[in-house]
């Protein structure tokens, strides 16, 4: 073993949005207690500063709605703390239901913001009209919104759980690479890194695309894969108000929110693009997730999208962007302890809500590692759900990018 070079009570692998929420809640509830993050690159450089960012509350997957609600609460506690402001963007979702399935599914979500306690109401189409210049809401059906949910700059929701996890005594180490997880005897007793040996009580595995990588060494397989995440941004135009709402298209797999003037837009493509976990470069800006930056798949959606925003075809695109996510195949988390390997937790797996639940991942995943009662209901999350499963081979990899290309929800 190399020397030594720093023991803490909690390591986490991965400067994400997840690692830096964890250190900042068990900074937080468990003061003079030591917390670790190591990222390799710089911190909230993945799949954090990539996102798009919708803060959805009222999802059909109930599991959700408790993580996305104590994220809202973090957001204002670090305001306070840091006496600045996120400026989240609290703009509404608005739901356009435009077939009867879609109408079903939009009368449950009511039902389930009623059960949450969430504001919510039904607008008619000349109201959407009004919000929403951009979209013709004349062929919907239904029209849900939830007024109390909003968007966020990730990178800097990212940051502020790191700096005020510093403020209160976590160690962020950047530009520093795990090389191997310390595991004897069915124990994790810390990790090796690219500048020496960190010995610790528990190691969080949160590294995002990269975490099957780190789990295999346990003898685990993380039921999750890297799928490829793409949205695309417009020029400006009058038809997009700053002010505007978020916008959910079921019947067209899309979503769209403001954007500085302009609109942030995605939908999902039939196959989406997966990647092995060890197939992606250690610096992800070296991966190239699209040739022809996502013009075939956006050929591919064109019709159904110009459906609800019909200036689409005249509509300049001025940038895309895209980025991994872990699916699962039932498009829940992967967070908790890991069966029959001690001192080993993971926070993987977030489907595409990561930015949402980040909240309430930190404070789930801080809390088992204070050896505390989850806080949470995490069942749905079991590690072990799927059973024994290779997360390396095509056929898994297959499965779970299929949960991304049959999304609907945001």
């Amino acid at each position: 073993m190399s020397a030594i070079l720093k023991k803490a009570n909690v390591v986490v692998i991965g400067g994400g949005i997840f690692g830096c929420s964890i250190a900042y809640y068990y900074t937080r509830n468990h003061p003079g207690k030591k917390v670790i993050v190591i990222e390799r690159n710089e911190i909230c450089n993945a799949a954090t500063s990539r996102a798009a960012a919708l803060m959805t509350i009222v999802r059909s997957k109930h599991s959700y709605i408790p993580l996305a609600l104590e994220t809202y609460q973090a957001v204002m506690q670090m305001e306070k703390q840091l006496e600045e402001s996120l400026d989240m963007r609290k703009v509404g979702m608005m739901h356009v239901a435009a077939s009867d399935g879609s109408v079903k599914e939009l009368e449950q979500l009511m039902h389930t913001a009623q059960q949450f306690h969430q504001p919510y109401d039904y607008l008619s189409h000349e109201a959407a009209q009004r919000l929403c210049p951009w979209l013709k809401a004349d062929e919907a059906l239904r029209i849900g919104f939830m007024p109390g949910e909003a968007y966020c700059d990730p990178y800097l929701l990212g940051t502020f759980f790191a700096r005020c996890a510093k403020q209160q005594g976590a160690d962020i180490m950047q530009g520093c690479a795990v090389t191997e997880i310390l595991y004897a005897a069915g124990a994790v007793q810390g990790v090796k890194t690219s500048l020496g040996t960190i010995e610790a009580d528990v190691v969080i595995d949160a590294a995002g695309a990269w975490a099957p990588i780190w789990a295999k060494q346990t003898g685990t397989g993380i039921p999750m894969a890297p799928v490829r995440s793409q949205y695309w941004i417009t020029d400006k135009a009058d038809i997009f108000p700053a002010d505007g709402p978020m916008v959910l298209l079921p019947d067209a797999q899309a979503y769209a929110r403001p954007e500085g003037g302009a609109l942030l837009f995605g939908v999902r493509e039939q196959k989406s693009l997966y990647a092995s976990p060890d197939k992606i470069p250690d610096d992800i800006s070296h991966f190239v997730f699209s040739e022809d930056k996502g013009m075939n798949d956006l050929a591919e959606n064109a019709e159904r999208l110009a459906r609800f925003f019909p200036a689409f075809y005249e509509t300049g695109i001025k940038y895309y962007i895209a980025g991994f996510s872990g699916y699962t195949p039932d498009g829940q988390l992967v967070m908790g302890k890991v069966p029959g390997v001690d001192n080993f937790l993971l926070a993987s797996g977030c489907c595409g809500a990561g930015i949402a639940v980040s909240g309430g991942v930190g404070l789930a995943l801080a809390e088992l590692a204070a050896g505390n009662e989850p806080v949470f209901d995490l069942s749905e999350f079991n590690v072990a759900r799927f059973g024994k499963i290779d997360p390396f081979s095509t056929s898994w990899l297959e499965k779970c990018a299929m949960a991304r290309s049959m999304k609907r929800s945001g």
